[in-house]
């Protein structure tokens, strides 16, 4: 009942408004205009998504030239101590050679596009380049330059070295290294020639203090010194004209503020002289010396030549000139050890404490530079570190007393002194906490002290020579 009545009052109303309404016949051909336009703009807009990423793979591997002044993004940077500081030497000012120098930059390595060999890496805005050290040396010019280096759409700043004869033109510089570090604040050249000689060269920050050291000098008084080859208080930048002969040793270099050091490292550039010889006859010479008054079981000749060769290579000493002792001979764990003393001709004395074999390796248990005088009377201890991987080091210290000693003592953590066991080898041991520090003192027969010598401390670093750190001196 109802329906029939909405049913006969509306449908008048809706057919009357639906004869009021202008619709096509046939709605397909407008769907189908609509479509091609849609897919037209959908085909433009992939061809260029298509052609920005063809174009950015172009940039980024330099198959698309970018402009060097163009903004990249930067992956790394120079050391901010050396590029901020003020253009350093005699060829600070010269701007007319410092243009040609620009323009030569990458020019002369073998990927003819930039300063790196394998060509990756391109010059960026030559006119960024900037002077960091140019100087004229006897034989020599050298600079340093801070280059823009551009990947496609990464750049950095390397600092590279060129090098060329003194008074040279940018055309006779030549590129001679680059910087691989971004977080040291020093950079280092070393060049040698059988001709002209060599030089070196360190550039730190501005208000640094530079050393370059040549040689080592063990002195009579137990002290370690080095040749000063160059020094430069407050400039930052360190020259030193080498030899033309080979150098016995790598020079070292030490840069400073204050008293803080801010690097210290060999230069590297070697090899430096004759390697020690364990077949030579200086060897063999040394060998039937070193066992005159050995205390203890002897090692045998290929055992005691090890011990002798590390001793001389770590304290960089050549066997001609140079007396070697045996102290005492036993046995650490189960293998050979020794504890010997090397003493360079009018220098001080550097104890070694070695242990091991072909099989499980050789061990530096303890390097002490002494004094000349009174070493041979004084009493040497060292720890005994554990027989495993970590070598951790043990509550157990081995002594080995004098030849004229006939007692030694031992003062630790404040007690009164106690007296050390020896056996017929005058070699005894004795328990110390690891972090205790510790004094033997060895007596004559008539109650005379013969010497005293500190319990060293376990060195954790021995890249370092003998009396270079408190750990293997006596001395302060």
């Amino acid at each position: 009942m109802t329906g029939s009545f909405v049913n006969a009052a509306l449908s008048p109303a809706l057919r009357q408004a639906a004869q009021g309404v202008d619709a096509p016949e046939d709605p397909w051909p407008g769907f189908a205009r609509r479509e091609r336009r849609h897919r037209r703009t959908r085909l433009v807009r992939t061809a260029a998504a298509a052609a920005v990423v063809a174009a950015l793979v172009g940039v980024q591997t330099n198959v698309v030239p970018l402009p060097g002044w163009a903004p990249g993004i930067a992956v790394a940077a120079a050391p901010a101590a050396l590029l901020d500081a003020p253009p350093r030497g005699t060829l600070a000012g010269d701007q007319d050679w410092l243009d040609g120098l620009r323009a030569r930059i990458g020019t002369d390595t073998p990927s003819g596009g930039g300063w790196n060999p394998d060509g990756a890496w391109r010059v960026g805005d030559r006119d960024r380049i900037r002077l960091l050290y140019g100087s004229d040396r006897p034989g020599h010019r050298v600079a340093l330059v801070a280059v823009p280096l551009r990947f496609g759409l990464l750049t950095r700043e390397a600092l590279v070295w060129y090098v060329g004869p003194a008074g040279a033109g940018a055309d006779q510089m030549h590129y001679a290294g680059h910087s691989e570090r971004d977080d040291s604040p020093v950079v280092t050249l070393m060049r040698t020639d059988s001709d002209l000689g060599g030089f070196a060269v360190v550039l730190g920050p501005a208000d640094a203090s530079v050393t370059i050291s040549g040689d080592p000098r063990y002195t009579p008084g137990g002290t370690l010194e080095y040749e000063n080859l160059a020094r430069a208080d407050g400039s930052g930048a360190g020259f030193a004209v080498l030899p033309a002969t080979p150098l016995q040793h790598e020079p070292v270099v030490r840069v400073s503020r204050d008293d803080h050091v801010l690097y210290e490292g060999g230069l590297g550039g070697g090899p430096y002289g004759p390697t020690v010889d364990p077949t030579g006859p200086e060897m063999d010479a040394l060998l039937a010396a070193a066992r005159r008054g050995t205390r203890g079981t002897p090692p045998d000749d290929a055992t005691l030549r090890t011990f002798i060769e590390s001793a001389l290579q770590h304290s960089r000493l050549r066997a001609a000139g140079t007396t070697v002792r045996v102290r005492w001979s036993g046995s650490e764990h189960g293998l050979a050890a020794a504890l010997l003393t090397v003493q360079p001709t009018g220098g001080g004395v550097i104890a070694y404490a070695m242990h091991g074999d072909e099989r499980t390796g050789w061990w530096v248990d303890l390097r002490l530079l002494l004094p000349a005088e009174g070493a041979g009377q004084r009493p040497i201890g060292w720890r005994i570190r554990a027989d495993d991987t970590t070598r951790t080091p043990t509550d157990q210290v081995r002594v080995i007393a004098p030849p004229d000693a006939a007692r030694v003592t031992v003062t630790a953590g404040g007690r009164p002194p106690a007296t050390v066991t020896l056996d017929p080898s005058n070699a005894g041991t004795t328990r110390i906490p690891p972090d205790q520090p510790a004094t033997f003192t060895a007596y004559a027969a008539d109650g005379r002290i013969l010497g005293t010598t500190p319990l060293p401390p376990v060195e954790a670093n021995m890249s370092g020579l003998p009396g270079d750190s408190p750990a293997t001196r006596v001395n302060p």
